[in-house]
């Protein structure tokens, strides 16, 4: 039998967690759009008859927006570490496609601001992933909290819910 005295905050909690996955789906569906480009793209590249560089990098940045969403809809979690792939694929085309048509003195200051931008998210990516794997991640006690917030409200009264204290790692 569930908890009849169910809190104002554990209501609007769950409340919450509701209208923030909606929005996600919706969010998520409408960035799906990402396919119907993705697939006008390939068939300006086939009507074409040979794809450059800059369409190629292109199609790779699409390739990672329709992955990100994938893994969102499996696992509910949205990787920032996608986010920070996409970009370096978007500076990398950037630097090989639009760099080339500016001066030839602003093209070298650029060129560098690129590359570190680059190697600092190529960075932040190696910080992201070692810290994930040492401490876990954020959304691991969110989701050891909601479950210990339905198990204590399918409990009776004066019962407890067991204490774990295993520390989960994703491997």
């Amino acid at each position: 039998m569930a908890k009849k005295n169910v809190g104002i905050h554990e209501r609007l909690q769950g409340i919450g967690r509701e209208f923030v996955d909606i929005c996600h789906y919706v969010i998520l569906f409408l960035i799906s759009v990402v396919v119907w480009t993705a697939g006008k793209e390939f068939i300006e590249i086939v009507q074409k008859g040979s794809a450059d560089l800059k369409d190629i990098l292109m199609l790779f940045i699409y390739l990672e927006l329709l992955a990100m969403i994938g893994i969102y809809f499996k696992t509910h979690r949205l990787p920032v570490q996608f986010l920070i792939f996409i970009a370096i694929t978007a500076l990398s085309r950037h630097l090989v496609v639009d760099v080339q048509a500016v001066s030839d003195y602003f093209h070298l200051w650029l060129l560098a601001t690129i590359s570190v931008a680059i190697m600092l998210l190529s960075g932040a990516i190696v910080i992201l992933t070692w810290t994930a794997k040492t401490f876990g991640r954020p959304e691991d006690n969110l989701d050891k909290q909601h479950a210990n917030l339905i198990v204590n409200a399918l409990l009776p009264d004066n019962a407890q819910a067991p204490d774990s204290h295993t520390k989960h790692r994703r491997e």
